[in-house]
């Protein structure tokens, strides 16, 4: 996986209530260093009407809404079949983009829309936009993605969302062979390296013991360190997307790849970047189907999962 998908483009950092705060030692997300950030004049080449991420190879068509008006998931699919069937912008393999895919797209620091400063994208609704992902544990749900602050939900397939076509490149950035055995290495009891994104993850999906407020949650990753958590150092709150790479959709409750070697693992979870959409919330991982949503900073209602670089 691109390092660079592993980051975020958050560069402020927030107190409990939604302030603005030093990031200094606060071990919020904006505080970690950004070292493969892009800005979006940076990653995208403009090829007339479409797109090309550098980072991922996808060609996206620079009017983000080309149907203009809401469809259901079997009418985006059939939309973006004709786009083929057409050679719309003179491309013949149009779909609809994979949640990885489109949530690849996301800024966290932007909103209304939530993409990355300076992006060349055109006519883009601050709205829900429909992935070509089938929910794993409700077949009649898809997987759609909030374009105005970033949120990841499932919804009827009957149900009405934008379309924004991709061609070229679509590619699946989840798990390879969905085989947790493969994918995961056991450094120690305590530790496990994810060989995907080489980020180290504690073993244990909780070992605060119970669910924590996110300031609590950011203070806990201290505590272990001074404790040495095992072999490993450096323990940290993960930021967002790292949360979200764990994520394989073929499964569910939890959504984490078979054979995974962890314990404990919980329903949801803190990460270490605020929603600019509300900066009293903090971004979320509930690990049943694999939602990204958000919780309130000071309520003890999600755990924590440490991570480190390595």
């Amino acid at each position: 996986m691109n390092r660079y998908l592993l980051e975020t483009d958050q560069n402020q950092c927030y107190t409990e209530n939604g302030r603005p705060a030093p990031c200094k030692n606060s071990g919020q997300d904006a505080c970690c260093q950004k070292i493969y950030h892009l800005s979006g004049r940076q990653r995208f080449q403009v090829l007339d009407h479409v797109a090309r991420d550098n980072l991922t190879g996808a060609v996206w068509a620079r009017n983000a809404n080309p149907a203009e008006y809401p469809l259901t998931w079997n009418e985006a699919l059939a939309y973006v079949a004709n786009m083929s069937v057409r050679r719309a912008h003179g491309y013949d393999n149009w779909q609809l983009p994979s949640r990885a895919l489109l949530f690849s797209l996301i800024s966290h620091q932007n909103i209304n829309p939530a993409l990355p400063e300076g992006h060349p994208f055109d006519n883009v609704f601050p709205g829900y936009f429909w992935t070509a992902d089938s929910c794993s544990r409700l077949p009649d749900q898809a997987w759609y993605v909030h374009l105005g602050g970033g949120r990841v939900h499932r919804g009827m397939k009957q149900g009405s969302y934008m379309v924004w076509p991709v061609s070229m490149g679509n590619i699946e950035m989840g798990d390879p062979g969905r085989n947790g055995k493969i994918r995961f290495k056991t450094i120690d009891d305590t530790c496990i390296q994810d060989v995907f994104t080489g980020l180290i993850w504690s073993r244990d999906a909780n070992p605060a013991g119970r669910p924590l407020d996110w300031q609590e949650a950011l203070l806990l990753v201290d505590v272990l360190n001074r404790g040495k958590l095992g072999g490993c150092h450096d323990w940290r709150l993960p930021n967002i997307r790292e949360l979200e790479s764990f994520i394989d959709l073929g499964y569910h409750s939890p959504a984490l790849p078979t054979g995974h070697p962890f314990v404990n693992v919980q329903d949801a979870y803190w990460s270490s970047t605020t929603s600019v959409y509300e900066p009293r919330y903090a971004w979320t991982l509930y690990c049943r189907d694999g939602i990204v949503g958000v919780g309130f900073k000071p309520h003890e209602d999600f755990y924590v999962w440490p991570v480190s670089n390595g």
